[in-house]
Formats: C-alpha cells, sequence, structure tokens
C-alpha cells in the first residue's frame, strides 16, 4: 500500500535505471506504488530492523505466489510419489483380519476427510510398510489436482535441504529456506524419527513444530515411532488433543503375504496346535472340590475370553498346572475366527529381539518389535522365566505400555507371584480396569500317572473287602 513506501522514496523513472540489476525492473510498470520497481519501503524509524529493508510489491504477490508453489513442488519431488492415490489405495489390506481390516479402512476415511479440508494436524504412526506414507502421499496428490499449495518431505531431506542454503553456492539464505517450510500452505512430514537426532536438528525441527503448532497451519506427519521415544519438546507439540489426531495403523508390511507368514519364525503357536478347549482336562475326579471349582472357573474365562477378546488375561500358578494350555486354546481359538495371532515364551521373546543387532540379520530391531507390540492378539507365556537384565525389562515395559496404552488383547502366563515382577510391570498388571488376574490353584498336572497314583493311594488307605 501507499501508506507502506517511505515519504520521498517512492521509486523513479531515474532511481530505477540505477538501481540494483539483482531487482530489475520487477513489479508492473505502471504500479503506483513500486513504480515497476517490485519492492517498496515501509516505514519505520532508525532502531527498527525493517527500517530500509526492501519488501515485495503487492503488484507481484500473483506471480511470488506462483513461484513458491513451483519451488514447494520441486522440493516435494511428487513426481515420485504420483501412483500413491486414494484410488490406489486398498483399505482391506493383504490377508489381513476383519479386526486389521477395520483400522485400515478408518485411516483410510480419516486420511481422506482431511484431504477435502486441512485442519489442523493429523498424525499418521505405524510399522514400515503399513500404508501411512501412501495415505499421506494420497492427501498431497489430491490437494494439487484441487489446486492447492503444499510440501511435501522426508524429515531427513528436510534437514539436508535447510543445511544446504549455509552453503555460498545455495541461491536462498537459511532465512528464505526455512520461512518457505514454516509457512507452507499444508506442510506434510514423512517419516518422523528416522532423523540423525543433533542438537542441531532438534532445535530446527521444534521451531518448525512450535511455529506451524502456534499458527495452527495444517500439518500431516507420518512416523513409525511411539510419542514417548521422540524428543520432549517435540512430543509436547504432538500431545495436544485439541489440535493433533494421531492414527494408529496396525496393518503389518504389505508386503508381507499374511499375518501368519508376518510372525513364521517368531510364532510358536504351531508347537501347542494340539491343546484346545475341547482336549483340556478339569481333573474333576482328582482335584478337591475347591480347586475343581477353581479350574473350572478359569476354564470358563479364557472360554469367554476367546470369543470376546477385551483387555488383558493373566494366568498365575504353578508349573503344569494349565495355564498355558488355556492360554493355546484362547490363542488357537482366535486364529480358527481369522485373526492374527502371536504366541511367544518371553526368554524366546527377548533372543529373538537380541539377535537383531546382528549384522547379519535380516531383519531391524525397530521391525521385529512393531511386528511384536502391534499383533491383535498376543500370548506371552511364562513372564518371569527371563534374565532381568536392564535392557530385558526395559523391552518387556515398552512392549507392555503400547499395548496397554492401545487396549490390544494380551493374555499373560507366570509362574511367579505378581509382587515378584518388575515394578514397572506391576503397574499395568495390576490396573482392575485393564487386566484381570486369575491364580490357578491346581498342582502340576500328571495325567493318567497321576490319577494311577491317587487311586493306589486310596485303595492303601481304604480296608480291603473281603
Amino acid at each position: 500500500m501507499a501508506g507502506d513506501i517511505l515519504k520521498g522514496n517512492t521509486p523513479t523513472s531515474s532511481n530505477i535505471e540505477r538501481g540494483p540489476t539483482a531487482i530489475g525492473l520487477l513489479g508492473k510498470p505502471n504500479c503506483p506504488r513500486c513504480g515497476g520497481l517490485g519492492y517498496v519501503r515501509r516505514e519505520a524509524p532508525l532502531t527498527d530492523p525493517a527500517f530500509g529493508k526492501l519488501y515485495p510489491c503487492t503488484c507481484r504477490l500473483n506471480e511470488l505466489k506462483e513461484r513458491r508453489a513451483g519451488l514447494l513442488r520441486r522440493v516435494s519431488n511428487l513426481a515420485t510419489l504420483e501412483r500413491f492415490t486414494f484410488e490406489s489405495f486398498h483399505p482391506a489390506g493383504n490377508g489381513l483380519s476383519p479386526d486389521r481390516q477395520q483400522n485400515l479402512r478408518r485411516a483410510y476415511e480419516i486420511a481422506r476427510t482431511y484431504a477435502r479440508h486441512p485442519q489442523g494436524w493429523l498424525v499418521l504412526r505405524g510399522g514400515y510398510g503399513c500404508g501411512k506414507t501412501h495415505l499421506a502421499a494420497a492427501v498431497a496428490n489430491t490437494r494439487l489436482e484441487q489446486g492447492g499449495d503444499l510440501l511435501f518431505i522426508t524429515v531427513p531431506d528436510l534437514l539436508d535441504h535447510l543445511r544446504a542454503a549455509f552453503s555460498p553456492l545455495s541461491e536462498q539464505t537459511y532465512d528464505e529456506r526455512f520461512e518457505q517450510v514454516r509457512s507452507a500452505p499444508l506442510l506434510i512430514l514423512d517419516d518422523l524419527g528416522t532423523e540423525q537426532s543433533t542438537t542441531w536438528a532438534l532445535e530446527k525441527l521444534f521451531q518448525l513444530l512450535n511455529s506451524r503448532y502456534m499458527s495452527r497451519l495444517p500439518t500431516i506427519i507420518t512416523t513409525n515411532r511411539e510419542l514417548e521415544e521422540l524428543a520432549p519438546r517435540l512430543r509436547s507439540r504432538l500431545a495436544d488433543t485439541e489440535v493433533v489426531q494421531i492414527v494408529t495403523i496396525l496393518a503389518p508390511d504389505y508386503r508381507q503375504a499374511g499375518a501368519e507368514q508376518q510372525h513364521s519364525d517368531l510364532n510358536s503357536l504351531r508347537l501347542y496346535a494340539d491343546m484346545t478347549f475341547e482336549n483340556f482336562d478339569l481333573r474333576q475326579s482328582e482335584l478337591s472340590r475347591e480347586k475343581a471349582s477353581n479350574l473350572r472357573r478359569v476354564y470358563e474365562v479364557a472360554q469367554a475370553y476367546a470369543v470376546d477378546p477385551h483387555g488383558w488375561l493373566m494366568f498365575t500358578g504353578a508349573y503344569g498346572c494349565g495355564k498355558t494350555h488355556l492360554a493355546a486354546a484362547a490363542a488357537n481359538e482366535r486364529v480358527r475366527q481369522g485373526q492374527a495371532v502371536l504366541f511367544i515364551v518371553v526368554p524366546d521373546l527377548l533372543d529373538h529381539l537380541r539377535a537383531t543387532f546382528n549384522p547379519q540379520s535380516a531383519v531391524t530391531y525397530d521391525k521385529r518389535f512393531e511386528e511384536v507390540r502391534t499383533v491383535p492378539f498376543l500370548v506371552l507365556d511364562d513372564l518371569g522365566t527371563e534374565s532381568a537384565t536392564p535392557w530385558a525389562q526395559e523391552k518387556l515395559y515398552q512392549l507392555f505400555n503400547y499395548r496397554y496404552v492401545a487396549k490390544l488383547p494380551t493374555i499373560i502366563t507366570t509362574a511367579k507371584e505378581i509382587a515378584e515382577l518388575d515394578a514397572k510391570l506391576r503397574t499395568r498388571l495390576l490396573d482392575a480396569n485393564r487386566c484381570t488376574i486369575f491364580a490357578v490353584m491346581a498342582p502340576s498336572y500328571l495325567g493318567g500317572r497321576q490319577r494311577a497314583w491317587k487311586k493306589a493311594t486310596r485303595n492303601r488307605q481304604s480296608p480291603k473287602r473281603r
């Protein structure tokens, strides 16, 4: 506006001709504000940082907007992602169980709604290959079709993009480049958490997220990390449910043929395929009335849980009392109903996680851990028999905490007293709203040998019939 130009400094034909060649005649020739120069100076006192500074004239706004949009598109490199559309996305997934199909379809519908009206922040989190980047790119492609401007970039590439501005050969200053990212009408940050967590990187990411958070600018973030694993300052912005909607995608890597194949080297359930509710021995003839009643009650609880699993179910008791049989029977029933199930002994689980640190491992630790913590139905057998190192305790707590927060069905068996387990695990197990604990009172099951022994004992104790 005319008021933005310092009195006596309105550009004239003479000072335009001898103006800096870097500026040249960039504005409209007949513009009453800049006289064709394309820049104006705003009124400001000598002590104001804006004093003497040139600003683009309003006659150049459309040109600058188009140039800025073109730059954002080049940085986004969306040409490589143009195949990722909502039409090419398969909400039913590949060999998914019904609950995972429902979860994936919900993420799909939320992303489609967001693409129509981008408001607030959308965080898509899940394991490798679950579809979160596809959905984020589909939002980007939809917005481009509608004429919207946006920036789509992976977080490591973003940081490289900002670092490059410090090069003497850079066409932009760091401030200009950061401003383009900070003020993008829609910013999509892919793979947050995969960047190298240097002090500088965390500072820049916080500045970026904080600015967009305060301005309520539409932002999509994808990550395979838990919020607890991110830096506290970043987490503080993502935890505001009034601004941020977090969608966790439970689908496994789409490159896997199916849930059972995904867990083929982890799942021990095949070893317990013969353990069903039908062949579980209630031991009514050998147990006392109290113990027989207790075992029947535990059996009924396990059977009901297998039909409609909610929350956690924990069985405690002596070795051989039947708790593993009941846990396996519930897992086998869920498999028959089409659900993805993982049955694993706790020490074996920790061995599998440790094996990923071997340079020869074909799978990363992050991917393996993601497979376990997101499986729709998990059975952890023999908790408490593992080597209680600080690392093992930390991993188990991370696993428990994730499934606790996500409310994923989980069965746990242990021969230990609850008080003997790690204190952090107890905080999750003792929540009666989430976990139901049943103590199996029956002693170790010896099958026919035990019944024969009891019969012989009764015969010795009773007088012989004449």
